[in-house]
């Protein structure tokens, strides 16, 4: 499947930190044009942003966010858990109508229908997104079916020695995600796509120049209307 009609545009910025302030000006456009509802992503790569987001005076009070993903097996409270890393980088500062996370300790049959319902009564006007060096999305590895909703993943072990930093050793890393689905994701009207560092050069090129194939989650961005990509120089060294 290869996609003749992309329309991704591509923001080349100097380090993370002018990234964090152009998404968070693109943020700052999709509320003076009316967006509600927020798809929010986790990782060091959106921390700028939340950043900018935490010292501006913009008002979140009436406006509602639905993350990506949560572990499967840790609770709200766990100084691992996204809904922890949410309410440290943003959520205690800004507080939302409503904020949405997966539960870790969900039902794993129940959960994820539970969460496509939430998407569902509250469709998403901006999705922030990181990617992971495997070219994933949410938790959403390659071979991940295009058409996925919310769903349990098995993380890939490229996955679990990238984020094993953040844990006290790499077996606390949970093997299991909830994460919002690649249909889900798409679903968005628009997507603002961040990527630093060298270690993504190759996932961004195949993001955008690669073959729409689900061996490259990401590549599935190249059919979507509306999509921005926010790269620093080593990231988009491979463009």
């Amino acid at each position: 499947m290869n996609s003749t009609n992309s329309t991704l545009k591509i923001i080349k910025v100097k380090d993370r930190n002018e990234g964090g302030k152009k998404a968070f000006e693109l943020i700052k456009e999709a509320i003076q044009s009316g967006a509600k509802v927020f798809g929010l992503a986790t990782g060091s790569t959106p921390e700028t942003l939340y950043r900018e987001l935490r010292e501006s005076d913009l008002d979140f009070s009436d406006k509602i966010a639905i993350n990506l993903d949560e572990y499967i097996g840790l609770s709200k409270d766990h100084p691992q858990s996204y809904h922890t890393f949410m309410k440290k980088q943003l959520f205690d500062y800004k507080p939302f109508k409503q904020t949405f996370i997966p539960d870790g300790l969900g039902d794993e049959n129940t959960e994820p229908e539970k969460y496509d319902k939430i998407i569902d009564a509250h469709p998403i006007d901006v999705q922030i997104l990181g990617i992971g060096t495997n070219a994933h999305i949410g938790f959403n590895e390659p071979g991940t079916p295009f058409d996925s909703k919310t769903h349990k993943v098995t993380l890939t072990q490229e996955t679990i020695d990238a984020n094993k930093r953040y844990f006290e050793s790499e077996e606390d890393v949970p093997r299991h995600a909830f994460s919002m689905g690649i249909k889900s994701i798409m679903s968005a009207k628009k997507i603002i796509l961040m990527a630093y560092g060298e270690n993504k050069a190759e996932a961004i090129a195949r993001t955008v120049h690669g073959p729409v194939t689900e061996e490259v989650p990401s590549s599935i961005l190249q059919t979507h209307p509306d999509v921005v990509i926010i790269v620093d120089e080593e990231a988009a060294s491979q463009l």
